[in-house]
């Protein structure tokens, strides 16, 4: 990452100027997401937190299913007003939190730890160390923790960005010694663009 490159600008104005369909990430419903949450026993009364969460979907099919303690973090105040005005008065039942996943100060405790496409971003040794630390920290032990993150075999660079890819036992020891593997997988997803990303998705608990 060049030492001059403002992560926040850089995300306000892809937001700022793509519609949804336009980027890579997007998915129309995040099918995966949902099945990894559901096999997780993650329920309506439990504390979900959405990191990287932006103008993804995953929010309004949670608030579909009836979940009312949900906080959704982005870097982009511009992502996170799109989540809003698509999601009009039911905006108001998530906690939306404006902040770099790299330097995270979060004030509650959580169930459940969601992030599908952001940690990749993270390449620095610093930031990831925080990132894991701030993990778990605030999620609850027993809690269950969700990355999804480019795999080795998936893209090198997201959104003019270099990325650092991983495989299973990269991300597992990342995360020791705080949390316990439950299961890892790889899996495509097709882009709006018709090309293929090949993602690594990891479920951990916390020790």
């Amino acid at each position: 990452m060049e030492k001059n490159f403002n992560r926040k600008a850089h995300w306000e104005n892809i937001y700022q100027t793509k519609t949804p369909q336009e980027v890579s990430w997007y998915q129309p419903t995040p099918n995966t997401s949902l099945e990894l949450l559901e096999a997780a026993n993650i329920t309506p009364e439990q504390h979900i937190i959405d990191i990287g969460g932006g103008d993804s979907l995953l929010v309004d099919n949670l608030l579909k299913k009836g979940f009312y303690f949900i906080s959704v973090l982005d870097i982009s105040k511009a992502a996170l007003q799109k989540a809003k005005e698509r999601l009009g008065e039911q905006a108001k039942h998530v906690h939306w939190i404006e902040a770099d996943a790299a330097n995270l100060e979060l004030k509650e405790q959580y169930d459940c730890w969601h992030d599908r496409a952001a940690f990749h971003f993270l390449t620095d040794k610093l930031e990831i160390e925080s990132y894991v630390n701030a993990a778990q920290q605030h999620l609850k032990k027993g809690g269950t923790l969700i990355i999804g993150t480019f795999s080795t075999e998936g893209p090198k660079k997201c959104s003019g960005i270099e990325i650092k890819q991983y495989n299973e036992a990269e991300l597992v020891a990342t995360f020791e010694p705080f949390f316990e593997k439950i299961n890892c997988f790889t899996i495509n997803h097709q882009t709006p663009f018709n090309t293929t990303q090949n993602f690594i998705f990891c479920v951990f608990k916390r020790k």
